[in-house]
């Protein structure tokens, strides 16, 4: 299952038509360009998936009647191919940015953080591939374990609740794939252990983990707390969308305006205006709410569905910390100028 659906992605996505969107530039003034075909290859596949189906030649709970093969065969995959990248990253000479080997001496700090920024094989950039990848196996592992909850006669209104909210977010990540570009994993962060595994192994079977409990747990949801879980939701969504997106829209061209006014620009550098002039990680707050969105279906009765917000919150903190480091580095007396301006890490008034 796993090899078919490798080969699926790194046949479609070289095939399918696609916006061509510039990444960053690096720091020898090089770029790398992405085909944004995303959302085309995960329409196609489900439509074949369900043909398939259809025609009786898979089962729709094959990825939910095997979910702990699959995990430990992708956990094996992943830690396989990342010792394929260290290896292919020391033997490399390239001088690029982008496949420059970053070598420490320490085996396990390099494998782990890996070596070179964006490996490419058959073309194909593999953090990008591996990334998307991931986003689609969470869908594809949760509608198996919508397939098996309408078998086993067990559908509820919370898994409703939790299928319609991730699906709205898997969907918008692969309408705005071009945003990815323009993140921390994609343009600074090297592809080693800790972003293969987080990609391919903890997203799809961690942010899952509430499909998986809803299976064997029944919840009762008041009227009241379906409206506020919709409510978490739409904000979170609102904050992270609308702050991913002005930080995009700010790269691409840093005089469009922000909420109909010119932009606040520090240094000439930093965006101080909208989102980003309430807090200085104000993308990680609506991150963090569209996860609690994902796991309050649930209910209050055990901490087991909130693994992935609790997580996501030690998480983003300590990137936070780290980004604030790197910036610091970066912008100097930018950075403290900017910080000065806009008081608050990701919550205003609390941090």
């Amino acid at each position: 299952m796993i090899v078919a659906f490798f080969a699926y992605l790194g046949l479609v996505v070289s095939i399918l038509p696609g916006k061509l969107v510039p990444g960053a530039i690096l720091s020898d003034g090089s770029r790398l360009h992405y085909r944004c075909n995303g959302l085309l290859t995960l329409l196609l596949l489900v439509a074949l998936l369900g043909v398939g189906i259809w025609m009786n030649f898979i089962s729709p709970t094959m990825i939910s009647d095997r979910g702990l093969e699959l995990l430990s065969t992708t956990y094996i995959f992943s830690f396989l191919v990342t010792l394929v990248l260290y290896a292919a990253g020391r033997r490399s000479h390239d001088r690029g940015s982008s496949l420059k080997p970053h070598v420490t001496g320490n085996l396990i700090h390099d494998w782990w953080f890996g070596i070179q920024l964006n490996p490419q094989f058959m073309g194909i950039d593999i953090k990008f591939f591996f990334v998307r990848a991931g986003m689609m196996g969470w869908l594809l592992i949760n509608l198996s374990i919508l397939a098996k909850s309408i078998q086993d006669a067990s559908l509820s209104q919370s898994m409703i609740l939790y299928q319609i909210f991730c699906g709205l977010y898997i969907l918008d990540y692969f309408i705005y794939e071009e945003y990815m570009t323009s993140t921390w994993d994609i343009i600074a962060e090297r592809l080693g252990f800790m972003l293969v595994f987080g990609d391919l192994v903890w997203i799809p079977f961690t942010f899952s983990i509430q499909g998986w409990w809803l299976l064997s747990n029944k919840v009762e949801l008041t009227t009241a707390a379906v409206i506020a879980n919709f409510i978490v939701f739409l904000i979170g969504y609102r904050v992270f969308r609308g702050a991913n997106k002005q930080k995009h829209v700010f790269k691409k061209n840093p005089k469009a305006p922000i909420w109909g006014r010119p932009p606040k620009v520090i240094g000439g550098k930093l965006l101080a205006s909208g989102y980003w002039g309430v807090a200085r990680h104000c993308n990680y707050l609506g991150d963090l709410l569209l996860a609690l969105s994902f796991s309050l279906p649930c209910g209050i009765s055990s901490p087991v569905p909130y693994f992935y917000p609790i997580y996501l919150l030690i998480l983003l903190i300590w990137r936070e910390r780290r980004d604030e480091a790197r910036c610091a580095q970066k912008y100097k007396e930018i950075w403290t100028e900017y910080c000065r301006l806009v008081r608050w890490r990701i919550l205003p008034y609390v941090y």
